[in-house]
C-alpha cells in the first residue's frame, strides 16, 4: 500500500498536470477563432474561382478554341506526388495518426506507382523519414502561420514538376474543418487539374480571349487549393488539440478524485490502526 506522501506527490503531480491541458486548451481556443475566421472568410473565394474557372472553360470550348496547358495534360499515374500536411506538435489527438493512415492506405491502393512526398509539419516527415520514404520537400513551420506566399512557392513548385512531365500527378492529403468536434480526412487530387463543369453558360464580356484567361486562372487554381488546404489543415488542428486538451483537463479531474477518495481511506485506516494499537497497549498494562 503506497504511503500518504506518495499519494499526495502524485495527487500535486496531476494538479500540475491538469493546470498545463487547461492552459493549453485555452491557447488553442484562441487560435482556433482566428484560424476559423480566415477559413470561413477562404472558402467564398475558392468557391468563386471555380465558378469562374468553369464560365472560362465553358466560353473558351464554345469559341471552338482547343485549351492546351501543361497543367491539363492527363497521364497515366505512375509517378504520382503526395503533398501530406501534418502538424508541428503531437497532443492533437487523432489529428496526426488519422493523416498518416490515410497516406499509408494511399500509398497501398497505388503498388505499382512511384510515390513521393512534400510534407508540411513535423510530424509527417518524422514518420515517413524513418521509413525511408521518398520526401522530396520539407516545409516545417508553415500551420504556425499560413500565408498565401509560401502556399504559391509549394504550388510553383508541384506544377513545375508536373509541367515537366517528373510526375503524372498531385494529390493534396488534409484535414477538412466542418466543426470544433468533427475534422475529414481528405485526399483531393489538384494536377491534373480538372475543369469544372458548368450548366448553362453566362455570357461575359472578356477582355482577353478566354483560353488565354484560362491559361492565367490554372495556376492560381493550383495555388488556392493548395493555400485552403493549409487554412483548413490549421484550423482543423487548433480544433482538434483543443477538444483533446479538455478531454485530459477532465480525466485529470477524475484521477484526482479518485485519488483523494483512496488517500482519505489510506489516512482513516491509519488512523483507526493507530487507535488500536493505544487501547491494545493499555488494555495490556491493566
Amino acid at each position: 500500500m503506497p504511503s500518504l506522501i506518495d499519494i499526495r506527490r502524485r495527487i500535486r503531480s496531476v494538479k500540475n498536470t491538469q493546470q498545463i491541458t487547461k492552459a493549453m486548451k485555452m491557447v488553442a481556443a484562441a487560435k482556433l477563432r482566428r484560424a476559423q475566421d480566415r477559413v470561413i472568410a477562404a472558402r467564398p473565394y475558392a468557391g468563386m474561382l471555380e465558378k469562374i474557372l468553369a464560365n472560362v472553360a465553358s466560353a473558351a470550348a464554345s469559341g471552338g478554341a482547343e485549351v492546351l496547358h501543361p497543367l491539363l495534360a492527363r497521364r497515366p499515374e505512375d509517378r504520382i506526388h503526395v503533398v501530406l500536411i501534418t502538424s508541428e506538435r503531437g497532443l492533437a489527438g487523432a489529428f496526426n495518426s488519422n493523416l498518416i493512415k490515410s497516406a499509408q492506405r494511399f500509398y497501398l491502393s497505388h503498388p505499382n506507382a512511384r510515390i513521393s512526398l512534400d510534407t508540411i509539419g513535423r510530424k509527417g516527415r518524422d514518420f515517413f523519414r524513418r521509413r525511408e520514404a521518398v520526401v522530396s520537400g520539407e516545409h516545417l513551420g508553415l500551420l504556425n502561420n499560413v500565408q498565401v506566399t509560401e502556399a504559391r512557392r509549394i504550388a510553383e513548385s508541384v506544377a513545375g514538376r508536373y509541367g515537366y512531365e517528373e510526375v503524372d500527378a498531385v494529390y493534396l492529403v488534409y484535414n477538412e474543418f466542418k466543426s470544433v468536434l468533427s475534422q475529414k480526412v481528405t485526399v483531393k487530387r489538384v494536377l491534373p487539374v480538372t475543369l469544372p463543369q458548368q450548366a448553362a453558360a453566362i455570357d461575359y464580356i472578356y477582355e482577353e480571349p478566354p483560353a488565354e484567361l484560362l491559361q492565367s486562372l490554372l495556376p492560381r487554381y493550383v495555388e488556392n487549393a493548395i493555400f485552403t488546404a493549409m487554412l483548413e489543415s490549421a484550423s482543423s488542428e487548433h480544433a482538434a488539440r483543443m477538444t483533446a486538451m479538455d478531454a485530459a483537463t477532465s480525466n485529470a479531474a477524475d484521477v484526482i478524485e479518485k485519488l483523494t477518495l483512496y488517500m482519505n481511506r489510506v489516512r482513516q485506516a491509519t488512523i483507526t490502526k493507530e487507535i488500536i494499537e493505544v487501547v491494545s497497549g493499555a488494555a495490556a498494562l491493566e
